[in-house]
């Protein structure tokens, strides 16, 4: 982890919510549109451009506080970023991000799995990462941010079904005997982001014991990962 947090802290500029969507449209635009990257990639950028919209005030409900939204939702993107980059340059990504990368070719994995699987990753161990870059950016406790944390929240649920039905491979979904039926039961965003913010106050309430706290944090990255590899397992047509 510290490998790559090194690395992340070479490759990565300090970012405002409108180069990250420059970055992930790039990034887009040099993927083979099947590709699993490539999918989850639409997504978040969808989403990125939702929270950037309700940061500046075009959405009913946005947030109150600009800057600390700016700032949790840099961070948030900067690990995503990090660790596409640590994938094209030959490093090792986060546990939670390799079965994305490793199965992001495979003709058996549907569309909407890659979808789940990458935001499994961002959500179950990026988010509770970026809160707490975001609370020492700060100076903050986690709770100065929950209004920011809910409002992110709020938008990525509300886009789920959207992504869901875009995503969906036809009526077949509707068959209960469909194992992409049982995967999609299995996996809640709404669970994932409530693990989220208990996992960001617990690291935090861990940062003065830097052992227990990487420990901590590798154990919710390993979990996550083996999350997001269910969620990845080839299904038939």
């Amino acid at each position: 982890m510290a490998q790559l947090e090194r690395f992340a802290q070479a490759r990565i500029p300090a970012l405002g919510v409108d180069i990250v969507i420059a970055r992930m449209r790039a990034l887009g635009a040099d993927l083979p549109p099947r590709d699993g990257v490539a999918v989850f990639n639409r997504v978040y950028l969808s989403v990125t451009e939702e929270i950037g919209r309700a940061i500046d005030g075009g959405l009913a409900g946005g947030f109150p506080d600009r800057g600390a939204a700016v700032t949790l939702d840099v961070r948030f993107a900067e690990r995503y970023l990090v660790a596409v980059d640590a994938a094209v340059h030959g490093a090792r990504p986060p546990a939670c991000w390799r079965p994305l990368f490793q199965f992001r070719r495979h003709p058996g994995v549907r569309p909407l799995q890659f979808a789940l699987a990458g935001i499994n990753a961002h959500i179950g161990h990026d988010l509770a990462l970026a809160v707490v870059d975001a609370c020492r950016t700060l100076g903050c406790e986690p709770d100065a941010l929950e209004d920011e944390f809910e409002r992110v929240g709020d938008l990525l649920v509300s886009l789920e079904e959207r992504i869901r039905e875009e995503l969906m491979p036809g009526p077949d979904l509707l068959q209960v005997a469909d194992p992409l039926t049982h995967l999609l039961g299995a996996w809640s965003l709404e669970r994932a982001r409530d693990g989220a913010w208990g996992a960001a106050r617990a690291l935090w309430a861990l940062r003065g014991l830097p052992s227990v706290e990487a420990e901590f944090a590798h154990r919710l990255d390993t979990s996550v990962g083996l999350v997001g590899r269910m969620l990845l397992t080839p299904l038939p047509d």
